[in-house]
């Protein structure tokens, strides 16, 4: 009896997001999906120019720190569409959909290369940062980012 209960609650629950997938044709989801990853693919343009570049140099600790926000918030604006477009790519069961939703999530990593440049240049301009801190907020902020960054419906 058991294994009977146990045994229609993981039907039940395996049901419920087959269900869930195909709330959004696969086109609509696709359309939505694109948008957050230009968004993805123009902020990490930019993270590569940073890195590219030479450290900027600021003429007071609090430039630099302003100037080192901004990248941060950044940060916070790639990981909130790389994780709204795979929000998105869940609304439909479309395997192409999910893969191409899935591809920004693999450059993620290339997170830490930025943040290796960003130490180097807060050397430079006489100051350091805590990557565990700089993790944190953006773990915090993230949500709200994509709060605002999602599209209507």
């Amino acid at each position: 009896m058991r294994v009977l209960v146990l045994s229609a609650i993981v039907t039940l629950l395996a049901a419920v997001p087959a269900g869930a997938m195909d709330r959004r044709p696969a086109a609509d989801a696709r359309a939505r999906v694109e948008h957050h990853v230009r968004a993805v693919t123009d902020i990490e343009r930019h993270f590569r120019e940073v890195v590219d570049a030479q450290c900027p140099r600021f003429p007071s600790v609090g430039q630099w720190e302003t100037y080192f926000d901004g990248e941060v918030d950044r940060v916070v604006l790639l990981v909130a569409h790389v994780e709204q477009a795979w929000a998105e790519a869940k609304m439909t069961g479309d395997d192409d959909v999910r893969r191409y939703a899935k591809e920004p999530r693999k450059r993620l990593d290339e997170a830490r290369v930025l943040l290796d440049k960003l130490h180097a240049c807060a050397a430079d301009n006489g100051t350091a940062f805590n990557d565990i801190s700089v993790w944190r907020r953006i773990e915090q902020e993230v949500p709200r980012r994509r709060a605002e960054i999602a599209l209507p419906e």
